[in-house]
């Protein structure tokens, strides 16, 4: 049966007839006219046009204006939408439960937490005797921070005695980081305060920390200019910024990252080194010896290595160096090379995602299929047992290496994510109740997923998860939400959304599919969706569309495609290739304008899976090939789906100028009558840390948008608003 109906009989889903003009969702649109000055510039002999090249300068008079204005038309089309406060009434009900993330033993002995007791804007920090919430009292509350919750608290970081905690802070979902000290058992914030940090956290060691820095930027460019020189600061508690060390940077390098850390006994200081490559190079050094040297543990950044501890003079890594799916190693402080590493989890056929100590143990989860899997080992590596999880998902793990206390987290794409003790002897999980807290709208057992493998262009077999009602049938007219991200060997297992199940439980499809790019699969995975082989990741999704409809789950016109950030290329480039294919497309904070990219914020640390236009002719010729700002179709009988662009005026990690010139020249194309909108949302950014009655506006009209171009009523929204 399903959970939605036409909107009125005069309107096929692909209607531009007025018959129904209430719920015409192709009515004329005035676009504004976008700020262009006809730029041109030259790539190895190619003539590149730019005309928008002024909405690059965002805190221009013009741009601000003509943000406004697209504002309002965006505005306008949607509160014609009939059952656009249905949508978020129902929204809102559905995010209404009680949230609790990942408990963590701390160094005070306590137990940490964040939760949300349903619509506050942002979780809370709480701290109790144990994860059961024994004697439980908020620690640090970031809805406190602001008026109206855009201060975002994004990490949390305690000394090695546990009497100070540093805290990480943004604003407004800028990647600028603030990191403030308090007095951990009084709650009392102490003058410590540092600016102008970004990618980083709060490595103590001494009577201070260590913490990653970009020198403060122009007046007016603090969103845009682009970020160089990366370097590791000394704070010393009780002093002013101004007066921190530099203790490493790289001149000769100014897109490198550079990340500190030490060990939990303070003997030993690592920096990570990232942001050209693949992976990352790793420096240590033994804080036991004054003035000692750094040692190259690897020197390429070519593959991942990453310290899991440090203990009895020995290192523990997880890394990809040799090994494209990964693999555990123990390597001596003294003569920490590659040469003397030794495996204790040697490479397997699936990818291993993460390794923890636990009571002298090994957790490690391994990711198969995108599907996570753990598995517990003795400290020589032999296998004790798996941690069995019900279906499907995604797990998380908390543990310290001297501690026999052990949670996880799971969830699914119909499970919302639960907190479990795990027991080390028996190997038993028992849930973490939440007595006198609400619980998710869901019932899951209304629901199937499923893992379906298909081809793409080059016979490459392609996993792909549906989760659908269980009473859908296959007749071509069910409404299908395809999601994808395939880039930077970041992973997509299953995971709980609330604001997705508004689309599950109206009769939709959710298909989320595991592109090349991805690492779901290791290395190999990850490079043959890179560079000169990215047509692999749009030749992947276009298939994954092709699929759907040719095996009967839904038809053109119902199929809807979004994605974020590389993920707003990727559907900015398919609709490009095969705009009849789709028929609603949602491109968010996109990587819109591949020919420009590496010129702002941190663009240019992208250029190991993109390549830039700077490289060569061949690569200035192949990212202008694909670069959705450069291969907008346009003519009297081209027909594009109806578009939404999302963006937002803090997005310092994607700029907001991709998805701005973007749009304008989708406007000032000939695509066809569906309307081509752009939402720039107010005091956010790249996604991380906004608020929930952000998210909430935010899915209320990507939902309504969606199904008012299919010419759908959704009838969880109907009721809603009665």
């Amino acid at each position: 049966m399903k959970n939605f109906f036409p909107l009125c009989a005069g309107i096929a889903l692909l209607a531009t007839v007025s018959s129904c003009s209430r719920s015409n969702p192709n009515p004329h649109i005035d676009y504004p006219e976008a700020p262009q000055d006809f730029t041109t510039y030259d790539a190895f002999g190619i003539t590149v046009d730019d005309r928008y090249r002024p909405l690059e300068n965002d805190t221009a008079a013009a741009t601000t204006a003509w943000v406004e204005a697209e504002n309002r038309v965006t505005a306008d089309y949607l509160s014609r939408i009939p059952f656009r406060e249905g949508v978020r009434k129902r929204l809102t009900a559905l995010n209404e439960y009680t949230k609790n993330g990942l408990p963590w033993k701390a160094k005070d002995g306590l137990v940490y937490y964040f939760r949300n007791d349903g619509l506050s804007s942002q979780s809370v920090l709480y701290r109790a005797k144990d994860a059961s919430g024994t004697d439980e009292e908020v620690f640090l509350d970031p809805n406190t921070l602001s008026q109206d919750g855009t201060v975002a608290l994004t990490g949390v970081y305690q000394s090695p005695d546990g009497t100070k905690t540093a805290y990480t802070v943004s604003r407004s979902g800028s990647d600028w980081t603030e990191i403030y000290v308090m007095d951990t058992a009084t709650k009392t914030l102490l003058d410590d305060h540092i600016e102008w940090a970004k990618f980083t956290g709060a490595a103590w060691h001494g009577d201070g920390f260590y913490y990653s820095a970009y020198p403060k930027p122009a007046d007016g460019k603090e969103l845009s200019a682009a970020n160089e020189y990366h370097s590791v600061y000394y704070h010393r508690l009780g002093t002013p910024q101004s007066e921190d060390k530099i203790v490493f940077e790289d001149r000769n390098a100014p897109l490198h990252f550079h990340s500190a850390g030490v060990s939990d006994d303070e003997s030993v200081m690592f920096i990570s080194i990232g942001g050209q490559g693949n992976g990352n190079a790793l420096l240590a050094k033994d804080l036991r010896k004054p003035n000692s040297e750094w040692i190259t543990i690897e020197p390429s950044q070519d593959y991942d290595v990453e310290v899991v501890d440090a203990f009895d003079g020995n290192l523990y890594l997880y890394t990809g160096v040799d090994a494209p799916m990964y693999r555990f190693v123990k390597a001596p402080l003294s003569a920490p090379s590659k040469e003397n590493w030794v495996d204790i989890l040697p490479e397997s056929e699936n990818v291993l995602s993460s390794v923890q100590f636990a009571d002298g143990k090994i957790i490690a989860k391994y990711s198969k299929d995108a599907s996570d899997h753990a598995y517990l080992y003795t400290p020589g590596g032999e296998l004790i047992r798996e941690i069995e999880f019900p279906t499907f998902g995604a797990a998380g793990f908390s543990t310290r290496r001297e501690s026999p206390e052990v949670f996880y987290s799971f969830s699914s794409f119909v499970y919302p994510s639960a907190r479990y003790f795990y027991d080390l002897a028996s190997g038993e999980s028992t849930a973490i109740t939440d007595a006198g807290h609400s619980s998710a709208d869901v019932n899951s057992e209304d629901y199937i997923t499923e893992q379906v493998f298909y081809p793409s262009k080059d016979g490459t077999k392609i996993p792909m998860f549906l989760t659908y009602k269980k009473d859908l049938k296959r007749d071509g007219s069910n409404p299908v939400y395809l999601y994808g991200y395939g880039g930077f060997n970041i992973s997509l297992p299953p995971g709980f959304s609330a604001n997705r199940m508004f689309w599950l439980e109206n009769g939709g499809i959710y298909a989320q599919t595991n592109l090349r790019g991805g690492g779901e699969y290791g290395h190999a995975w990850h490079e043959a969706g890179t560079k000169m082989q990215k047509q692999n990741v749009f030749d992947d999704f276009i298939a994954a569309g092709e699929y759907l409809i040719n095996e009967g789950w839904t038809r053109p016109e119902l199929l809807a495609i979004e994605g974020g950030s590389n993920g707003g290329l990727l559907v900015g480039a398919v609709v490009n290739q095969r705009p009849e294919l789709f028929g609603a497309a949602i491109p968010r904070v996109g990587v819109m304008d591949m020919m420009r990219y590496h010129l702002f914020t941190i663009g240019g640390t992208w250029a190991h899976d993109y390549g830039t236009a700077d490289d060569s002719p061949e690569m200035a010729h192949y990212l202008l090939g694909y670069s959705p700002l450069h291969t907008i179709q346009s003519g009297e009988n081209v027909r594009y789906p109806a578009i939404m662009v999302t963006t937002a005026d803090h997005d310092d990690r994607v700029v907001p100028a991709h998805s701005f010139k973007y749009a304008a020249a989708l406007q000032a194309a000939q695509t066809g009558p569906r309307p081509k909108l752009i939402r720039i949302d107010s005091k956010a950014g790249h996604g991380a840390g906004k608020p929930v009655g952000k998210v909430i506006d935010e899915f209320t009209d990507i939902y309504s948008f969606i199904f008012y171009n299919m010419g759908l009523e959704p009838a969880t929204a109907k009721e809603a608003s009665k």
